[in-house]
C-alpha cells in the first residue's frame, strides 16, 4: 500500500471537498423534487447534460460570454421545468409515486436522445474566463477551474439555504414538503409550489450543468453524473438541503482518497464504485441517511 504522505493527503482531500460540493448542486435538484412530490427525479442527470448543452450551443454558435451562457441555460430550464410539470407531472398528481418515477426515467430517455438529434453527438466545451495555472494554497495546489465551480455551487448553496429558511416562499414550501394536506388546508397552493419546486430543480441543473461542462466537455455521457449524486443523496438523506451538502463533501473525499490510494493496486476504477459502496452501507446502517427523517408507518 503506498505510504501515508501528508502533502498528498492534504490534496486530495482538498480537491475531493471541491468536487463534493459540486456534487451537493446536483444533489439539491433531488432534494428539491423529493420534498415537494414524494418521487425521486431519475431524470436529474439528463436535466444537467441538456443544460449544459444549451450553454455551450450558445457559446460556439453565438459566441456568448461564459455568463452570459449560464443565464440562457438557467432561463430555458426554468421554462423548460415548468412546462413539464405542468404538461406531464401535474396530471400524476395522486397516482402511485411509480407513476411520476417511470415518467422521470421516461423523460430522461426523451432527452437523451433529443440531446444528440439537436446538438450532435460530439464533445462541446464551456471555457470558464479562468487561466490554467493552478493557484497554490500552502502545499495545495488547485485548478482554477475547479476552484470557481467550487465557489459558484457553495454560493448557490448558500443562496438556496437562505431561500429555504428566510423567504415565505421558502418556508410555504417547507410547510408542503412536511404535509401536502395540513398546507392545503392553511391556504397554500400546493400545485403551484410543484411547479416551483420543479423550476428550481432545473435551476440547479442548469449550475450544474455549466460547471460539469468547463470540467468534463459536453456530451451525452455527462448524464452519468446524476448516477454519481446519487449515491449523496441517500448517504446525507433524500429529504434534506443539509444532508446533500454534506453527504457531498464525504463522497468527494472518499472517491478521491480511494483513487489515490487504492488505484495503484488495483488499476484505477476505485473511484467509480467508491461512493456506491459508500451508500450500501449506509443503506445498511441508516436507511434514511445522515440527515433524514425516519418515517414510521403504523400496519
Amino acid at each position: 500500500m503506498p505510504e501515508f504522505d501528508l502533502q498528498f493527503t492534504l490534496v486530495l482531500v482538498t480537491n475531493g471537498l471541491m468536487i463534493g460540493l459540486m456534487y451537493a448542486l446536483i444533489a439539491l435538484g433531488f432534494v428539491l423534487v423529493y420534498k415537494a412530490t414524494d418521487a425521486i427525479n431519475f431524470a436529474q442527470g439528463e436535466f444537467v447534460m441538456f443544460a449544459a448543452f444549451i450553454a455551450a450551443a450558445g457559446a460556439y454558435a453565438a459566441d456568448l460570454p461564459f455568463w452570459a451562457c449560464a443565464l440562457i441555460a438557467i432561463l430555458c430550464m426554468v421554462v423548460f421545468s415548468f412546462g413539464l410539470e405542468r404538461v406531464v407531472l401535474r396530471p400524476l398528481i395522486g397516482r402511485p409515486v411509480v407513476a411520476v418515477i417511470m415518467a422521470t426515467i421516461g423523460i430522461a430517455a426523451l432527452l437523451r436522445g433529443f440531446s444528440t438529434l439537436v446538438f450532435g453527438a460530439g464533445t462541446r466545451a464551456i471555457v470558464m474566463p479562468v487561466g490554467d495555472e493552478p493557484i497554490y494554497v500552502g502545499p495545495v495546489f488547485l485548478p482554477p477551474v475547479q476552484l470557481v465551480s467550487a465557489a459558484i455551487s457553495l454560493a448557490f448553496l448558500a443562496a438556496f439555504s437562505w431561500f429555504f429558511l428566510r423567504t415565505r416562499m421558502g418556508v410555504a414550501m417547507r410547510a408542503v414538503a412536511d404535509n401536502q394536506q395540513v398546507a392545503m388546508a392553511m391556504g397554500i397552493n400546493v400545485p403551484r409550489y410543484f411547479a416551483l419546486a420543479w423550476a428550481l430543480a432545473g435551476i440547479v441543473s442548469a449550475l450544474g450543468g455549466v460547471v460539469w461542462g468547463a470540467m468534463l466537455g459536453v456530451d451525452n455521457q455527462l448524464a452519468q453524473v446524476g448516477l454519481k449524486v446519487f449515491p449523496v443523496v441517500i448517504l446525507g438523506g433524500l429529504d434534506s438541503v443539509i444532508g446533500a451538502v454534506i453527504g457531498g463533501l464525504i463522497v468527494g473525499v472518499v472517491e478521491n482518497l480511494a483513487a489515490g490510494y487504492l488505484d495503484p493496486y488495483v488499476g484505477g476504477g476505485t473511484k467509480d464504485f467508491a461512493p456506491y459502496v459508500l451508500m450500501i452501507i449506509a443503506l445498511m446502517i441508516r436507511p434514511y441517511g445522515l440527515f433524514g427523517k425516519p418515517q414510521i408507518e403504523r400496519v
